[in-house]
């Protein structure tokens, strides 16, 4: 349950994605506006939950990044996203 109460709140989901599909270390700013211009604050929060649950972390240079254990997440999230291609299709 500790996982979903993550992962549910709002642009958890969005941030990680970003950061997996990035191709290395962004910077807040990029990230900023790769999550549609979300507020500074909000991405702030998200990016600490993140790191305190051992998901993200981040540069000398304060860029973001996924750990290992947030390349298993999304690795463990690809038969979700296999059932929403899925989804998509049938709306």
């Amino acid at each position: 349950m500790a996982a979903l109460d993550l992962l549910g709140r709002r642009w958890t989901l969005r941030i990680i994605w970003e950061l997996h599909r990035g191709g290395g270390p962004i910077g807040f700013r990029d990230l900023q506006r790769r999550c549609d211009d979300m507020s500074s604050s909000v991405l702030s929060t998200r990016l600490t939950e993140l790191r305190e649950a051992g998901i993200t972390t981040s540069t000398a240079h304060s860029a973001w990044h996924l750990t290992p254990l947030g390349d298993d997440l999304v690795t463990a999230m690809g038969p979700l996203l296999d059932w929403s291609r899925s989804w998509a299709e049938r709306q």
